[in-house]
């Protein structure tokens, strides 16, 4: 029981409210921790790196020593294989940059201004970029004083070794030698028009019996081709006939000697012959004393049916042309020669035919004709070739490669692919030392395909480039334009300019009207 003169007793707090005592680090415990941490590695590191460097310090005296180095870890560093004490990678050799004269003698280009590569009108003294977000450019004093341009619209250029070779530049040397002779051209073969034979007939006849009866056939001379009958052509024989009997007769009466032909008997026998009929048909007439009611054509020369126009029992009139013989033992060549070139090529010069269908042979021949028309469309002149065809593996429209063999002289000579055509003028590239390339104008001579003759513009020696020159010609072009920009801009500090666009989808600006101002 409580009373008043006694002071009240603390309640005891709830289990969960007891506080509860817990060991345990602090924030700025840690951070002592990590500092003393990193400060022992530190302290470590720096041991090593000074013993290192002392050790690449006494190997520095020794200017031949080698030197090797931690690639993780630069500072390590020491004079004999070995791994990294830091991260155990295994120390690198480092290799020594070679001392270079010109590097001493040279100083860094001046910096003029900086130009938009889009427009070279735009320029800026600070770095910028234009409307387009594209970099300005830095232009160099080397820039805007080139050395004098040869060639107009290109200027001389310098490409360090590491960019000629990524570029793939190479360069050959001018070599005197044996060049021309050779002019490399297209050809087709087509037949010789000499060697083409038309089989027709003189008199109307029916067609009675076909021998040769699909175009492609192979004949030879005296091959029969068919054969007809002809009203007109046995009332012919039978007048012969008439007049063998004729002759016989008067040789009995004491007339003409038997077996001697007399004016009607020639007349008959020369009818029959401009017929084209046979002798040997007219001797067995004769022999027979029969008229035969066909007649059997032959073949006027060896050679492929190339046409046929005709079919058992069809009715052939007077001039018909039932059958066109083609002779392919020689065939032509028409090959297309440039006009620039036509003086080189003479009739009678040797030529060779190369086709896709037999890469490993070459067809011999020799040039007949020149066609006196150019081709107003090729600006061409067709030169005509025979070429022997006895295996007959040469067929007509075949497409090949030909060469005219002319004469070959000594010249200065240099890669064809060296010489650069604007259409103007032909230009190549000259290394002239130091990764200094200049253009200059070459008049050329003789060609065989591959090499070119030097009539004037470059001298024994020298060295030109082979590859990668279209790149060297845009370089070259691309600096001739900036010095021919730069030449205008007389101040070395040139004022900022930019070109300002015109504002796309904005309303227009009102007009001010004067009047307002009183209102």
């Amino acid at each position: 029981m409580m009373t008043d003169s006694e002071p009240p007793q603390p309640s005891a707090p709830p289990p969960s409210a007891v506080p509860v005592t817990k060991r345990g680090f602090g924030v700025a415990a840690l951070v002592a921790v990590a500092i003393a941490a990193a400060a022992s590695s530190s302290i470590a590191t720096a041991v090593v790196v000074r013993k290192l460097g002392a050790n690449a310090s006494a190997s520095a005296g020794h200017a031949d020593a080698p030197v090797y180095q931690c690639p993780m870890h630069p500072s390590v560093v020491q004079d004999h294989p070995g791994d990294c004490p830091i991260c155990g990678m295994k120390l690198v050799k480092v290799e020594k940059p070679k001392p270079s004269a010109q590097a001493s003698t040279k100083s860094a280009p001046k910096l003029l201004f900086y130009r938009s590569p889009m427009d070279p009108q735009q320029t800026s003294p600070t770095p910028r970029k234009d409307e387009m977000g594209m970099d300005y450019l830095p232009v160099y004093e080397r820039d805007l004083a080139p050395d004098k341009p040869t060639v107009q619209g290109l200027a001389a250029i310098e490409i360090d070794p590491a960019r000629q070779q990524l570029i793939g530049l190479k360069t050959s040397e001018v070599e005197h030698g044996s060049v021309g002779g050779a002019i490399r051209t297209v050809g087709r073969v087509a037949i010789d028009e000499t060697r083409v034979r038309h089989v027709n007939l003189k008199v109307p006849a029916f067609v009675e019996r076909i021998y040769v009866d699909y175009v492609g056939k192979k004949v030879n001379k005296g091959d029969p081709l068919f054969s007809i009958y002809s009203p007109e052509l046995l009332s012919t024989q039978e007048e012969y006939l008439l007049a063998l009997k004729t002759r016989d007769d008067l040789a009995k009466l004491g007339g003409a000697p038997r077996g001697e032909d007399n004016g009607l008997v020639a007349a008959a026998r020369r009818k029959l012959e401009l017929w084209d009929i046979p002798s040997a048909a007219m001797d067995q007439i004769e022999r027979t004393r029969t008229p035969t009611k066909t007649l059997t054509l032959h073949s006027p020369a060896s050679g492929v049916v190339t046409k046929k126009d005709v079919v058992e029992g069809m009715k052939l009139d007077a001039g018909a042309m039932p059958y066109e013989i083609v002779d392919l033992s020689v065939v032509w060549v028409l090959a297309d020669v440039y006009e620039s070139e036509l003086r080189l090529v003479k009739e009678g010069m040797a030529a060779t035919l190369t086709l896709a269908a037999f890469p490993n042979r070459e067809f011999k021949g020799k040039v007949v004709f020149l066609d006196p028309l150019l081709d107003p469309q090729t600006r061409t002149v067709k030169v005509r070739i025979t070429v022997p065809n006895p295996s007959g593996e040469l067929r007509p429209e075949m497409f090949g490669e030909v060469v005219l063999l002319g004469s070959r002289h000594d010249a200065n000579t240099i890669p064809a692919d060296a010489v650069i055509d604007s259409g103007t003028e032909k230009v190549v590239f000259v290394a002239v030392g130091e990764g200094k390339f200049e253009p200059r104008v070459l008049k050329m001579g003789l060609s065989d395909g591959s090499r070119v003759e030097v009539v004037s513009g470059l001298s024994l020696g020298e060295r030109v480039v082979t590859r990668a020159n279209f790149l060297v010609d845009s370089e070259s072009r691309l600096r001739a334009s900036l010095a021919a920009v730069g030449a205008g801009a007389s101040s070395p500090k040139p004022v900022e300019s930019a070109r300002v666009l015109p504002a796309i989808g904005l309303p227009a600006p009102a007009e001010h009207d004067p009047s307002e101002h009183g209102q």
